[in-house]
C-alpha cells in the first residue's frame, strides 16, 4: 500500500443537525424526489436525531460518529444526475462530466448495506484525506479492514449540499461505493469522484470553480483525491 499523505487541509465544521439538514433538502425540493412530504421528512429527521442523542447518552456512539451524521435519500429516488446541478460553489452550479452520461447506472457495490428505504442516515462521514494518492483498488480493501464503508456518489453529493466546505481545492474525494457493472458482470474501470472544476477541457472556462462530478480509473492514484467513507448506514 502507498504511504498516507499528511493532512494539511482546514478543519471542517461539524455537519448540521439532522433536522437542519432536512430543511435544506426541503428548500431544494429533494423531498419531492424521495416521494415524501415535508412533514414526513421533518419527522424522520427528528426521530433520527433523537436516536443519535440516545446513542450518545448510552455511550453507544463512537467519537467518529459524533457530529458527522448525514441525511440521505435513496439513489433510486434521487439520482446523481438530478442532485449534481443543485450543488453550488461561488454561485456556480454543479455538473456531471460529458463523458459520464451513464452516471445514474453506477450502483452500490456488493455488500455496501444500503437500506431499502427512501430516507436513511449515513454515520461517521469522513473525507479520507490521509488516503490521498491511493488508487481505488488499493483503498477499498483498506477501508474494509478499518471497518468503514465507502460513500456512494449520491451520498457524496448530499454531503456537499449540506456542507459545501467538505469540497476544497486540492482536497476533494472519491465515492467508490458506486460502481458500474458491464453486461458480462465485470466492473467498469471508472470510479466516481467529486471535485472542483479547473475550467479546462469540455467543462468550459465558465465552469471554473464549479463542483464537478467525474470519474477516475480504478487503478490510478491522485494526490488531491481522498476516499470518502462512513461507519455505517441506518434506516
Amino acid at each position: 500500500m502507498p504511504e498516507t499523505v499528511p493532512v494539511t487541509s482546514t478543519v471542517r465544521p461539524e455537519l448540521p443537525a439532522l433536522p437542519v439538514q432536512a430543511e435544506r433538502l426541503i428548500e431544494l425540493g429533494i423531498h419531492r424526489l424521495a416521494g415524501v412530504t415535508a412533514a414526513e421528512l421533518r419527522s424522520f429527521a427528528a426521530t433520527a436525531q433523537a436516536a443519535a442523542a440516545a446513542r450518545t447518552a448510552a455511550a453507544a456512539e463512537t467519537p467518529a460518529e459524533r457530529g458527522s451524521s448525514l441525511l440521505a435519500v435513496h439513489p433510486g429516488r434521487a439520482p446523481a444526475s438530478v442532485l449534481a446541478p443543485l450543488l453550488r460553489r461561488e454561485d456556480k452550479p454543479g455538473f456531471v462530466v460529458t463523458d459520464m452520461p451513464d452516471v445514474d447506472l453506477f450502483a452500490p457495490i456488493e455488500g455496501l448495506g444500503l437500506p431499502e428505504a427512501p430516507l436513511y442516515v449515513v454515520t461517521g462521514v469522513d473525507r479520507g484525506d490521509r488516503m490521498a494518492n491511493w488508487s481505488p483498488n488499493e483503498a477499498l480493501p483498506a477501508l474494509a479492514e478499518q471497518g468503514r464503508t465507502p460513500l456512494m456518489l449520491t451520498e457524496g453529493i448530499h454531503w456537499v449540499l449540506q456542507q459545501p466546505a467538505a469540497l476544497e481545492r486540492n482536497h476533494c474525494f472519491m465515492t467508490i461505493g458506486s460502481r458500474l457493472r458491464k453486461a458480462g458482470g465485470a466492473l467498469d474501470a471508472r470510479t466516481p469522484a467529486i471535485w472542483i472544476s479547473n475550467g479546462t477541457g469540455r467543462g468550459g472556462s465558465e465552469r471554473r470553480n464549479a463542483p464537478k462530478v467525474g470519474w477516475c480509473w480504478a487503478g490510478n492514484r491522485h494526490t488531491w483525491l481522498g476516499f470518502a467513507s462512513a461507519t455505517g448506514r441506518r434506516p
